[in-house]
């Protein structure tokens, strides 16, 4: 029989990777949201059954990790790579809602809303100077829960979730803003891919600030003029910024080539 002995197997791959394999399971969904808006809807559900496998296997590891190695968890739960967990989360609950499945996307939201506060703490409270660009998930996270709110109260009717939705977008700029000033500049010369974030989390704005747009269409007494306003100005100049950032990251990646495989390289597809 042959030596299988030097080959890597698929549990102890995951075990070494997890939370941040986190990372795949969301650019996994946001290419299944993205094939969607330019109405590729078969490759949209293939990478959405995907990203869904990916998030079982992901979920499992946390509860496991949760029950029979508490330390562990919490040390890695004190790490922006944790955050993945919420934003892959609020990434399929999104398309599920897009899909009309709005009992799935219900679900899915109140669990990211139970995880989001713990592991917002808990990284908040491991920040560091000169950190890489997994610091920025603290805004992906939260801009994320600001879509799904808003995406399930338009389908829902439900206002109170459009304004928590409101509430969340704005604290999600504030968080990228305190995360900006610990990001490390020079990760855009010689980050192994995670330095996109940055980008992504000011694209997952702007998607939030859009959905909040949108949702004024569904209930135009939602929000009044001088909120809409200022809705569609922040929205437009994120969308901006976000076009701007995605250039520069690009010319960086020509000047800084950086070919190797990197786990953060998944990072890249978030923008």
């Amino acid at each position: 029989m042959p030596d299988t002995s030097d080959r890597p197997q698929i549990p102890a791959w995951w075990a070494r990777r997890a939370p941040a394999a986190g990372a795949a399971v969301m650019a996994t969904g946001i290419l299944s949201v993205g094939l969607y808006l330019t109405d590729h809807e078969t490759l949209s559900r293939i990478a959405l059954a995907l990203a869904s496998v990916g998030w079982l296997a992901l979920a499992a590891d946390f509860a496991v990790r949760l029950v029979r190695d508490r330390a562990r968890w919490v040390r890695e739960a004190g790490t922006p790579a944790g955050l993945t967990a919420v934003a892959a989360t609020t990434v399929l609950g999104i398309r599920f809602s897009a899909l009309g499945w709005q009992t799935l996307a219900e679900a899915l939201l109140a669990l990211a809303a139970l995880l989001w506060p713990v592991l917002l703490v808990a990284v908040v409270r491991h920040w560091r100077r000169r950190a890489a660009g997994g610091v920025f998930l603290v805004c992906v996270a939260t801009q994320g829960l600001s879509v799904l709110g808003s995406a399930v109260a338009s389908a829902e009717r439900w206002d109170w979730l459009a304004h928590a939705a409101m509430v969340l977008f704005w604290l999600g700029l504030i968080l990228y803003v305190i995360a900006y000033t610990r990001f490390d500049l020079r990760e855009v010369a010689r980050g192994a891919g995670d330095h996109w974030i940055a980008g992504g989390a000011l694209g997952i704005s702007a998607l939030a600030g859009a959905t909040l747009v949108a949702a004024h269409h569904v209930n135009p007494y939602l929000w009044n003029d001088d909120d809409q306003g200022a809705l569609r100005a922040t929205t437009t100049v994120l969308v901006t910024l976000a076009l701007v950032g995605f250039c520069l990251l690009l010319v960086a990646e020509v000047v800084w080539p950086r070919p190797r495989y990197a786990l953060e390289r998944w990072g890249t597809v978030f923008p």
